[in-house]
């Protein structure tokens, strides 16, 4: 089969662009054409590493330059650079003449499913149906999120397949007679696991509004006082870098928790971890415990929605703490940095779950699901 996949970049160390590269590379090594097409690369390498027969094109729309503008300049902006959007990517999909063309929900979600190309078309999303609502904009900008929200309610019912990560996030949706639950793989095949006795706690994400670390580092601020000797590092980057310097700072916790750069094998700081903590605000389904887990690392996590639920069972293989309850949550990680026999327990648990998040089994869905549409054997 010739595949095709359209997003934003593949230049972003985030968990889609690392789900993105994982399932590239599967198909292409089982035999496939792989087209990954993008619109805001701008001649950046893929932070992931792509298979080299991985046929990588990008249209030069560059959506982000809108960044900074007032809103009626991003409007009209916006709306010029969708129009060329729509007409280069039509004729590239009568040039390739894909099987299967897949969105990963990102500018081309709303007009993709247009196409009278052959090729049958998906939708995948990588948050859950409320997450424009859960951005906690204000005024004009939370007008158009609700009104965005229900549009993409609209856009997935026009898609051959729309493809959700969990079943809570299929709920949501409604009677979609399309939808179809395929979570995300983890993305390791390790023989090592954490021995989960080292003072190392570690958080990983955007330093955004979405991964809540500014709920983290006050979380820490209480269990720092408890466990000065214990470090946190949070793994990667962002706008809100410089606000999360100032809340560590403010909180005297410099010597206690560290900003760090992402990293391309984040497998080797799991492994080096004896906790993974995370408080996002919303999600899809967090490969930050997908991977963690795969490296037998415990978990605590806000309830957000979606994922933590799916992967987390409360009290065996990690935490699951209720939106906003930073005393719970503290508490809980106090108990784990107290008892090492817990924690190697819970990372035992974790460790066998992650067997039914792996890529063999992953993909499996994906390549039944891409059968089923075209009638190509696998």
């Amino acid at each position: 089969m010739k595949i095709m996949y359209c997003l934003l970049g593949t230049f972003n160390s985030g968990g889609m662009e690392r789900v993105l590269a994982n399932k590239a590379n599967y198909l292409v090594r089982a035999g496939n054409e792989v087209v990954i097409v993008t619109t805001d690369q701008q001649g950046r390498p893929p932070f992931f590493e792509l298979d080299a027969r991985i046929e990588q094109i990008d249209l030069g729309i560059n959506y982000t330059a809108n960044v900074g503008r007032n809103f009626l300049g991003k409007f009209w902006s916006y709306l010029f650079k969708r129009q060329q959007h729509q007409k280069k990517l039509k004729r590239l999909l009568e040039q390739l003449k894909a099987d299967i063309t897949v969105s990963m929900f990102d500018h081309d979600a709303s007009f993709l499913f247009k196409s009278k190309d052959n090729s049958k078309k998906i939708l995948e999303i990588h948050f859950s149906r409320y997450k424009r609502l859960q951005y906690g904009r204000k005024g004009v900008w939370k007008l158009l999120d609700v009104w965005l929200s229900r549009r993409d309610l609209k856009i997935a019912r026009s898609y051959d397949r729309f493809v959700v990560l969990t079943q809570e996030d299929r709920g949501y949706w409604g009677d979609l007679v399309n939808i179809r639950v395929i979570p995300n793989a983890h993305s390791f095949n390790l023989d090592e696991t954490a021995t989960l006795e080292k003072s190392n706690v570690v958080a990983v994400g955007r330093y955004d509004y979405q991964k809540g670390f500014d709920e983290l580092i006050a979380i820490w601020s209480e269990v720092h006082r408890q466990h000065p000797d214990w470090q946190l590092s949070i793994y990667g980057n962002g706008p809100l870098k410089e606000d999360m310097k100032r809340q560590i700072a403010a909180l005297g916790l410099e010597d206690s928790v560290r900003l760090c750069d992402p990293v391309k094998h984040i497998e080797q700081v799991y492994l080096q971890s004896a906790l993974l903590l995370m408080t996002s605000r919303y999600e899809g389904l967090p490969m930050v415990l997908l991977e963690a887990q795969a490296c037998g690392v415990p978990m605590v996590s806000y309830a957000c929605k979606c994922g933590p639920k799916d992967i987390i069972s409360d009290g065996e293989n990690g935490y699951l703490i209720p939106e906003g309850e930073r005393e719970l949550f503290s508490q809980r990680i106090d108990a784990l940095i107290r008892d090492v026999s817990l924690r190697k327990k819970m990372g035992q648990v974790a460790k066998l779950r992650s067997e039914g998040f792996s890529e063999d089994k992953v993909m499996e869905k994906w390549v039944e699901l891409f059968t089923e549409l075209t009638g190509v054997k696998k």
